[in-house]
């Protein structure tokens, strides 16, 4: 063996080629070296498959659209630029299934959940965000129990905490402003009708919807009578024998509370039974306003009125934001849908920056406190949590959805002041089947009016504009 030494390395010759040999590596191997910036896992569950596919997939779109745009602007500064990653979930719009991927989320690391539109399955993934506290903000769902439950078990001191809150209308608002636009809208229209037939679908949402539209209706006492309350199982195979019992309740009024398959269903029976009616106003429900219901359904929404809330296109960044949409989403608009998960992943954004923690209870605290209004919906006030963890703010509006007479679809919402004139009639119709001759619209301030026949759609929107 050689005792030979080998040339001893002088300290500034080490520290020059240690340096260079480090920086090489840091260049070939980034993802290791270079510090990575914080993520928070936000699972964002909604049916994107199933027959609420197409407000599922409206609701994924806006949420990935709203994470891409807090992440690009910096991600959540006062945790040191935490990026949000999406862990994204689909319930089939079944329940059981909607649990079962809220608890798959949570479990791959999400630490908030946004969801579901459906309210059956938001229900069904309450005890599971509450087990595991989680917080869980609802972007759409409207059923009351969703909220109103855990409340009173915490209330009662069951739970500790809540866990659970909303951005959206619930059924009990949806139903008092729908009877407060009804009455309205008569008044507006100079009509009186008497015999309101209300139809539903006979689901958690439809139940509570309907149940909301009859007790605000019990509680105003108005003009107009509910004089049937027709359900139907949901999805339905076939409606002409709700239909064929709503039309020997000789109705004024169809008030339906529909999903998008039922929907597709009903309004071509109506029109199939010729029902005398002056017109359909929906308390609130999906089904009668997105695209591809517009494309489906054509000239049979045309008379259709319906309370829902509506995204403030008076708002520049909604304009901006609806444009980038159209182009995503393969030219859908940007609707009740996806405008809500939208708003509820700036809000996550806006309740992680004030919580500076991603511990739980942090969250529940700053989502519980929040005051936020930077959304692109139209509310009556900033974004407020109530005692039941419910917005008071999160309103609606009435709007009508149509085809023009060249067949392209056009929505014309109440809270827009559009101006110039359309080519299409403004509800309502003297008597149906017969159909009036088309006439010029215009709007002078909040009301639209026609050469033909008086109309109206609701602008004023109280306590907004």
């Amino acid at each position: 063996m050689s005792d030979r030494r080998q040339p001893r390395v002088h300290r500034r010759t080490f520290l020059k080629t240690a340096g260079t040999a480090a920086g090489a590596a840091a260049l070939g191997f980034p993802a290791v070296l270079r510090a990575q910036a914080p993520t928070l896992k936000v699972g964002a569950v909604h049916p994107i498959t199933g027959p609420l596919a197409e407000p599922g997939q409206a609701c994924r779109l806006g949420a990935q659209m709203a994470a891409e745009a807090i992440n690009a602007a910096g991600g959540i500064k006062s945790l040191n630029g935490m990026k949000l990653e999406l862990l994204l979930g689909d319930t089939q719009t079944k329940p059981d299934i909607g649990r079962t991927e809220a608890e798959r989320v949570i479990n791959q690391g999400a630490q908030v959940l946004m969801g579901s539109f459906d309210s059956g399955s938001t229900a069904a993934m309450v005890p599971v965000v509450q087990q595991r506290r989680i917080p869980f903000l609802v972007d759409i769902a409207a059923a009351d129990p969703i909220t109103a439950n855990v409340a009173k078990a915490v209330k009662e001191g069951q739970q500790k905490t809540q866990y659970v809150y909303r951005n959206f209308p619930t059924g009990s608002s949806f139903g008092r402003k729908a009877v407060q636009y009804f009455t309205e809208v008569f008044q507006e229209a100079k009509v009186s009708p008497k015999r309101v037939v209300l139809m539903y679908c006979n689901d958690l949402f439809g139940q509570n919807n309907a149940k909301g539209f009859q007790a605000a209706h019990a509680a105003a006492k108005p003009s107009w009578d509910i004089v049937d309350v027709i359900p139907w199982p949901e999805p339905p195979q076939d409606l002409s024998t709700e239909v064929s019992r709503a039309k020997s309740a000789k109705p004024d009024i169809i008030a339906p509370i529909t999903r998008p398959a039922s929907a597709q269903l009903l309004l071509p029976e109506i029109r199939k039974q010729r029902l005398d009616i002056m017109g359909i106003v929906g308390p609130g429900s999906p089904g009668l306003y997105e695209a591809g219901q517009l494309a489906v359904l054509k000239e049979d929404l045309d008379y259709v009125l319906s309370n829902l809330p509506w995204a403030n296109f008076k708002n520049p960044r909604t304009q901006a934001v609806a444009a980038d949409y159209l182009k995503r989403s393969n030219g859908k608009t940007f609707d009740t849908n996806s405008g809500y998960s939208y708003d509820g992943m700036m809000l996550i954004a806006d309740v992680l920056e004030r919580a500076k923690s991603t511990d739980p209870d942090a969250i529940v605290e700053a989502l519980r406190k929040s005051n936020w209004s930077g959304g692109l919906m139209q509310y009556a006030g900033p974004v407020v949590f109530n005692e039941v963890g419910d917005n008071p703010n999160a309103v609606t509006t009435m709007s009508r959805s149509s085809c023009s007479s060249l067949g392209e679809p056009m929505t014309r919402f109440g809270s827009e002041r559009w101006a110039g004139s359309v080519n299409m009639p403004w509800w309502l119709v003297p008597s149906s089947p017969t159909r009036p001759a088309r006439s010029m619209a215009r709007t002078t301030g909040a009301l639209f009016w026609q050469t033909s026949w008086t109309s109206w759609s609701y602008a004023r929107w109280l306590n907004v504009e």
